[in-house]
């Protein structure tokens, strides 16, 4: 969405002035502090319980996890000093040339029309960054006003002439905001600029980059679920952006783009906002695989660009930085793109903790003024680059993700099993005045009883601290801050195998699915036991010698998490495998049928449609349809139509009026009714509908 230093609301662009980042180096704040000796134990606050299940798999943390973009606008991109603060914080992924500017930028020339372009920030002074770092690029081809023969040849100098081995290659940045909506900040010179236009010549552009180097993976730019202009249908169109795009282009590409922006204006919203991430992603990868044909299930998912949008440069940003990150990754991203390297003060507002926010977006500050109050000297990192640099104290490329939960809605956590063996628990206090008596409890885990290691980033502080400090089981969680406690394992108690290979599930039926995996190495295996994840809880479904398993007895129309754990002839399980996920369809003969469709929406609500038939033998005389929002995102409104409807929390039923109760045998009759639904993030569809408490074939309007 970010471009230079515009600064844009979640729906609609207005264009800013440029703040070019300029001026002498100056001394960063410290990356992190010494260790510290424990201090005196802080007086006890609310209590919340923290659980984590390390037999409960995320999946591993990419190599391509904690991204960051880099704009052509920003003269400091490349200097050592912001070189040596990335290498640091751990940036793992650099994303260029800088958002809306990618529609703009001709890499053979350094140039971007309409745009300024600061000395020293060609492409290859960008990927000496990229190298000295350790890092990966991932590149907006430009779509705007590019050609694909122009994408083409940027592949050939960087992968065949100067051999960077540039994997990720975006078409285009937000070709959604490029007027067809009525929004218009993204340059795009097509005559057509809908989404089937930018479908179209996707495939161009793959065909092309991919002539040269077929090696490269191929994103295309998508709106995630619950985000303007999703579930938008212009009237010359079949579906809304998302639908188009991967329908015409899901062959060709390998991954698809998003952006993440709260919309919300108070601290607690912004907070708040991490919690919808989960829902958004999990119905971005249905529509995916419902969309995009044989490939869907391959193509990954990238959220190119985050931020807070508000409190910037506070403590608020580096708290959803933290829990952003992990959340999106933990729920299938393979990149989380921060923006921004350097952006620059637009306004100036207060944080709820008291702190000055500057309207900076920038990791590090621009050291500029605005209406008379000036940021920290150029390059002090600002809060948010400590919440970035946090990430690394709980997980590196390669290590496993699990599951944590906690009972506090002020307080949020996350968690990794580290290659060493270590436990890392990230905990996130949003609550800007209560500290938290934090009690650990574990499922999979045995720690050692020696203290744990804690890393602390506290309220708007300049550094990050160590110590040993607390105990395996308890620990003080200031206000406002992130801690990450690192625990050793108990002695004797962990197995030497490796977790099993990704699992993958087939043949899934109303009630049964077959999940396969490759095998554990590292010692001999005695059994597979294969787990159900319920948040913190898991169900094991059952155990297997060999590499697959039949899971039996399953619930028609449910979304199922599994996964696997190797178990060692000493009873000591392995690590647990990635996360497989499935829905178990609707019976494929039934006494009823409900079609569910969708057929307009505008980002906080949505029209559905359902018809009801009878396709049993005996005539109704009277029914009640009830089903379940999957997500509490959504909710009936008022304006409903041919049925009463009730809600109790998530459940949803309706029950015919005087005139329609009554539905002919042999699909001898339909009667339709339907709702308008509130929404605020997700909406996905109902898995399954029960007519008088009969499981339906259930089809979905595609």
């Amino acid at each position: 969405m970010r471009a230079a230093a515009i600064t844009k609301s979640v729906w609609i662009t207005a264009l800013g002035t440029i703040v070019l980042v300029g001026g002498a180096l100056a001394a960063p704040r410290a990356v992190a502090g010494p260790a510290a000796p424990a201090g005196p134990a802080a007086p006890a606050g609310p209590a919340v319980n923290v659980t984590v299940n390390a037999q409960e798999g995320l999946g591993t943390i990419p190599s391509t996890g904690y991204g960051l973009n880099s704009a052509v606008w920003d003269s400091q991109m490349n200097v050592p000093q912001v070189q040596d603060l990335l290498q640091q914080a751990g940036v793992g992924m650099m994303r260029y040339p800088g958002g809306s500017y990618g529609d703009i930028y001709n890499w053979q020339n350094n140039t971007a029309t309409g745009g300024f372009v600061a000395p020293g920030t060609d492409f290859d002074s960008f990927m000496g960054t990229v190298k000295k770092i350790g890092a990966q690029p991932i590149i907006i081809a430009n779509y705007g006003t590019g050609t694909p023969q122009e994408a083409a040849a940027w592949v050939q100098y960087a992968n065949v002439t100067k051999g960077y081995g540039a994997k990720y290659w975006e078409i285009g940045n937000e070709l959604y905001g490029n007027g067809y909506y009525g929004a218009d900040w993204e340059a795009d010179n097509h005559s057509s600029k809908s989404p089937a236009t930018y479908a179209s010549n996707v495939l161009q552009y793959a065909s092309a980059m991919k002539a040269v180097d077929p090696t490269i993976k191929i994103g295309a730019v998508l709106t995630l679920p619950g985000n303007w202009p999703d579930s938008v249908v212009a009237s010359s169109d079949s579906g809304d952006w998302n639908k188009i795009v991967l329908s015409t282009a899901g062959s060709a590409i390998d991954f698809v783009i998003v952006h993440f922006y709260p919309s919300g204006s108070m601290g607690a919203s912004v907070l708040n906002s991490p919690e919808q991430l989960a829902g958004e992603l999990a119905q971005l990868r249905q529509e995916i695989n419902q969309y995009a044909g044989a490939n869907g299930p391959d193509i990954q998912i990238a959220m190119t660009e985050t931020d807070s949008n508000n409190f910037m440069d506070t403590q608020v940003n580096a708290l959803y930085a933290a829990d952003t990150y992990m959340t999106a990754l933990e729920n299938g991203a393979f990149t989380v793109d921060w923006w921004n390297t350097h952006n620059g003060p637009t306004a100036i507002s207060t944080a709820p903790d008291g702190a000055t926010d500057f309207g900076d977006e920038g990791l590090l500050s621009s050291g500029t003024c605005v209406s008379g109050t000036c940021e920290p000297a150029l390059n002090t990192p600002f809060p948010s680059y400590y919440a970035l640099s946090m990430l690394s104290k709980l997980g590196l490329p390669g290590d496993t993700m699990v599951n944590a939960g906690t009972d506090q809605q002020m307080v949020v956590a996350h968690a990794a099993r580290n290659a060493n063996g270590s436990l890392s628990v990230m905990l996130i206090n949003k609550d800007p005045v209560n500290s938290y008596q934090v009690t650990l409890h574990y499922a999979g885990f045995t720690p050692a009883a020696t203290a744990p290691t804690v890393y602390t980033y506290g309220d708007e502080a300049n550094s990050i601290t160590s110590a040993a400090q607390g105990t395996n089981m308890s620990q003080t969680l200031a206000p406002y801050s992130i801690e990450t406690v690192v625990l050793q394992p108990q002695s004797g108690s962990e197995s030497a195998l490796t977790a099993p290979g990704s699992p993958s599930a087939s043949n899934v039926t109303a009630t049964q699915a077959t999940v396969t995996w490759s095998p554990s190495s590292g010692g001999q295996v005695d059994k597979y036991n294969v787990y159900r994840q319920f948040g913190t809880t898991s169900e094991l479904l059952g155990t297997s010698t060999s590499g697959s398993f039949t899971v039996n007895n399953l619930n028609p129309g449910t979304a199922y998490t599994l996964n696997v754990v190797a178990v060692d002839q000493k009873g000591y399980q392995s690590l647990p495998s990635d996360p497989v996920r499935f829905v178990t369809s609707t019976p494929a003969n039934s006494t009823c049928a409900v079609t569910y469709d969708v057929s307009d929406g505008w980002g906080s609500g949505f029209v559905a449609n359902v018809s009801i038939t009878n396709t049993g033998s005996a005539p109704i005389d009277g029914w009640s349809l009830a089903f379940n929002f999957p997500g509490s995102t959504e909710s009936v409104s008022s304006s409903n139509w041919n049925a009463n409807w009730s809600e109790n929390g998530t459940n949803v039923e309706a029950t015919n009026l005087s005139w329609d109760g009554t539905l002919a045998p042999n699909s001898g009759n339909s009667v339709s009714i339907g709702f308008v639904a509130n929404q605020n993030g997700a909406y996905p569809s109902p898995a399954s509908f029960t007519l008088n408490g009969t499981v339906c074939t259930t089809t979905y309007s595609i």
